[in-house]
């Protein structure tokens, strides 16, 4: 079983909350996928945006080995990962609900990655149906300094400075040879999540949040990913808060954050149905 394996949780609705919101229909699950380091007491503050929306939540964050090294040295350690994820719902016999993401920072996006390649390619996993995508302070392509920052900021004033000087050079050095020297090469081997979205990308609808003032992800790597998924004519939009830190803008603008995902959602399940009502017609008249 998925959640013997690794550490979730997950919040159903009660089922006045859901039926207000959604009347009839499958409430949705919202997955949320926390940056590197992201403990739960701060995701669930989150999936409360969803909760009091009537939706399922499960929040998931993964370890930092995971992202950190695993992914530096092109060991696909998240690809099963993001195979135990999606089990649990079936798990808790949700499968046949909408289902919705929301990403934060790389951290989450590197799973989120491995996600998409699953639902686009795993049989099982081919007839869940992903209704939109939240991404918060994500992709970032190539930027050693902000690695670094966020490694830095994830281990925290408690480790010891000689320890964290050393894992931070063996780190940099690692990042820079894999994904910035070598690279041209190594993508061949395995590509980042960056590139891997950007070529191949999911055609639901997506939401990027983001700040200028991110020093730990570039906005210029946002900006190019939603233009490039604009040209390949997915549907998205974007949003910068120009002055929040990285995944800073809920704490800094809860209210609007959680509108533009609360109203992002509900447009994305508004398509969802429309769509299917089209479906049905198109079946019908054939």
């Amino acid at each position: 079983m998925a959640d013997d394996e690794i550490d979730y949780n997950i919040v159903f609705p009660d089922a006045v909350t859901s039926e207000r919101h959604w009347q009839g229909t499958k409430e949705p699950v919202v997955i949320l996928l926390g940056w590197a380091g992201c403990r739960d007491k701060h995701l669930s503050k989150y999936s409360s945006i969803y909760n009091e929306q009537g939706c399922v939540t499960i929040r998931y964050t993964a370890p930092l080995k995971t992202v950190f090294i695993s992914e530096s040295f092109g060991y696909k350690e998240l690809s099963s990962t993001a195979h135990k994820l999606l089990e649990i719902l079936y798990d808790y016999e949700v499968e046949n609900s909408p289902i919705f993401f929301h990403v934060f920072s790389n951290g989450g996006f590197m799973l989120y990655r491995y996600i998409v390649e699953l639902l686009h390619s795993d049989k099982q996993f081919s007839s869940l149906h992903v209704v939109g995508a939240v991404v918060d302070s994500a992709p970032g392509s190539g930027n050693v300094r902000g690695a670094l920052r966020a490694l830095r900021a994830t281990l925290g004033p408690k480790i010891n400075p000689v320890l964290r000087y050393i894992l931070l050079v063996l780190f940099a050095v690692t990042v820079f040879l894999l994904r910035v020297l070598l690279y041209p090469v190594t993508k061949y081997i395995h590509k980042n999540h960056y590139d891997a979205l950007r070529e191949k990308p999911p055609a639901w609808p997506q939401l990027y949040l983001y700040s200028r003032a991110d020093q730990v992800i570039r906005h210029s790597d946002i900006e190019l990913m939603v233009e490039t998924l604009k040209q390949k004519g997915v549907p998205v939009d974007s949003f910068d808060f120009v002055s929040t830190p990285h995944v800073s803008h809920f704490q800094e603008f809860p209210e609007q954050y959680a509108l533009k995902c609360r109203d992002f959602l509900v447009a994305c399940m508004k398509d969802a149905d429309g769509a299917e009502i089209k479906k049905r017609h198109q079946v019908q008249n054939h």
